[in-house]
């Protein structure tokens, strides 16, 4: 009995931990994929390098959009690292906005200031 009591939790914290990305995941129905918006020479306000999700936001004039933009390992693979961007840099953002018309969106590339283009 004890041995089969040792092997259940065994299996219900694998089973939580395979579950948890998935109930972390979240419907990105909230940007519209038809549109596409760009800003040029925005000032980076904050790089956030996180999971689920890296965020950047980036102000102009006066005006904050936040933009969210996918996990680091997806980004990683497109050549982002934890400190491409810092407050104050200069970037061009292209992005699908907000259904809602709200600033912000889901990034779609950057340019750096350099002219490094990198997808999200």
């Amino acid at each position: 009995m004890y041995r089969i009591g040792k092997y259940a939790l065994a299996l219900g914290i694998c089973a939580a931990v395979l579950a948890e990305p998935a109930m972390a995941h979240h419907s990105f129905a909230m940007f519209d994929k038809n549109k596409l918006s760009e800003l040029k020479s925005v000032t980076v306000v904050q790089y956030t390098w996180g999971n689920p999700h890296v965020y950047i936001i980036v102000k102009s004039d006066e005006t904050t959009y936040t933009l969210e933009c996918g996990s680091i390992s997806n980004m990683s693979e497109t050549g982002w690292k934890f400190n491409t961007l810092k407050g104050g840099d200069k970037i061009d953002v292209v992005f699908y906005p907000l259904h809602n018309g709200k600033p912000g969106g889901a990034l779609k590339v950057a340019t750096l200031s350099d002219g490094k283009k990198l997808e999200a």
